[in-house]
């Protein structure tokens, strides 16, 4: 039952690179055409594949519309959160997790530092978009015609002497976010503050979600929380693993001793 199983999802992969026929999925499967053809009924019954006039097999409607279902109903933070608390355990230091909506980016969760010292960030409460290195991260993930209406948009508050200060500037720098694939705010915001962060991303690449890590000059200076920076994308890339249901190494061949 498992290799019936195992089989008839291969299908859909192939599928997924356009229309076959019955004697290229049974190639593909290394079955022989009756077996192919009974897979192939059983995913058309189920709405999986489609068979065209042309007597080619495709993916079938009830398949995106499942898809589409499953991506409405993940919460991020829900599956974020786990990975959030264990590094803060690891580090020690502020973190948080936020989306994109309504031209706002807004803080749908945080873990609080393990030291005495707190910020005054609140979930549910917007950042600072043109500082905040989260903000960096889903707003440089826009299309560019978005970017540049948006930027232009915005005001630029001074925070600080480092605060980004005009449009011009802001889409140099998610000119460089996007390249580089992590943001920071280095006393952006507040002189005494910094911060790293990293995307979120869904199974299509897309940025679904920010997480940072932020700490005060008397805790660690910039220099020392950039070092921190492989281990906040590592979780980053984590979390994305989980939300977009990708098959980690890990899961795949099974746990590893890690090299240190």
């Amino acid at each position: 039952m498992s290799q019936t199983v195992d089989r008839a999802l291969s299908i859909l992969p192939l599928l997924a690179q356009g229309p076959a026929d019955l004697g290229q999925v049974a190639e593909r499967l290394g079955v022989h055409k009756s077996t192919a053809l009974r897979l192939l009924r059983t995913l058309h019954e189920h709405g999986l594949v489609y068979r065209q006039q042309d007597q080619r097999y495709r993916l079938g409607a009830r398949l995106f519309a499942l898809a589409q279902e499953a991506v409405e109903n993940l919460d991020v933070r829900e599956i974020a959160h786990p990975h959030l608390v264990a590094l803060n355990e690891q580090i020690g230091h502020t973190i948080h997790l936020a989306v994109y909506e309504e031209s706002e980016v807004l803080y749908i969760d945080k873990v609080e530092s393990r030291y005495p010292v707190r910020m005054y960030s609140r979930i549910g409460k917007p950042v600072a978009i043109t500082v905040a290195a989260v903000a960096k991260l889903l707003l440089a993930d826009l299309p560019e015609a978005e970017r540049r209406t948006l930027a232009e948009k915005l005001d630029y508050p001074m925070y600080t002497s480092r605060s980004i200060p005009n449009s011009a500037a802001f889409l140099k720098e998610l000119a460089v976010v996007r390249e580089q694939g992590w943001a920071t705010d280095l006393g952006g915001h507040e002189e005494s503050i910094n911060c790293i962060g990293a995307p979120v991303r869904g199974a299509d690449g897309r940025v679904v979600a920010a997480m940072s890590v932020s700490a005060p000059n008397v805790v660690v200076t910039a220099e020392e929380l950039l070092t921190l920076l492989p281990v906040v994308r590592r979780t980053a890339d984590a979390i994305s693993r989980e939300y977009s249901g990708a098959v980690s190494p890990q899961q795949k061949t099974g746990p590893q001793k890690e090299v240190s």
